[in-house]
């Protein structure tokens, strides 16, 4: 009989959802990195440097959110079908 604590299936959900959990963390840090850079160069009329960190974050952002916002919807379907419909045995 597999158990919650052993199901191979569920360990390796929860080992993804805390890459996924992290890989999010990192991508809406750079996002945050951006409108911050953002917000201050346009205090400050936008200096080269602001420019360039406001960009990079940006592109960061993009690179990063993607692939771990829709791992997170996946991770959360999965469980919401397991919570729905048990096994049956």
């Amino acid at each position: 009989m597999v158990t919650n604590s052993n199901d191979p299936v569920l360990t390796r959900r929860r080992k993804i959802a805390r890459g996924v959990k992290l890989a999010k963390r990192i991508g809406y840090l750079a996002l945050g990195i951006a409108v911050v850079a953002f917000f201050i160069g346009s205090v400050t009329s936008f200096p080269q440097w602001l420019v360039s960190i406001s960009i990079g974050g940006l592109i960061a952002a993009c690179l990063i959110l993607p692939l771990p916002i829709v791992l997170d919807y996946g991770i959360k379907a999965a469980e919401r079908e397991d919570r729905d419909n048990p096994p049956s045995h």
